[in-house]
């Protein structure tokens, strides 16, 4: 029997990342509570509070949504570059 991997939406991560935060539960009860393995929560609590900031950021043009519209206007440069530079090898 093959186990396919779960995938957790943001909302819930965010969720259970609040929970552990708030140290109500030790991170055991929680995990089993969350129906996770406590490294799994550890791993989504690191990876807020090291980018938890990013939250605040939308004021100033540097948040998750603008970031990710760089990244796909820098992809499409590339493409494009890439078109091109095997039009000019062609040439």
């Amino acid at each position: 029997m093959k186990k396919t991997r779960r995938s957790f939406n943001a909302e819930f991560k965010f969720k259970v990342v609040v929970e552990a935060l708030k140290e109500r539960a030790t991170l055991s009860e929680l995990a089993k509570k969350s129906s996770l393995h406590p490294q799994q929560i550890t791993d989504w609590k690191a990876q807020f509070l090291k980018q938890g900031s990013s939250v605040f950021d939308g004021e100033k043009g540097t948040g998750v949504v603008e970031l990710q519209k760089q990244t796909d206007g820098l992809y499409r440069k590339i493409g494009e570059l890439e078109m091109e530079k095997e039009y000019l090898k062609k040439g």
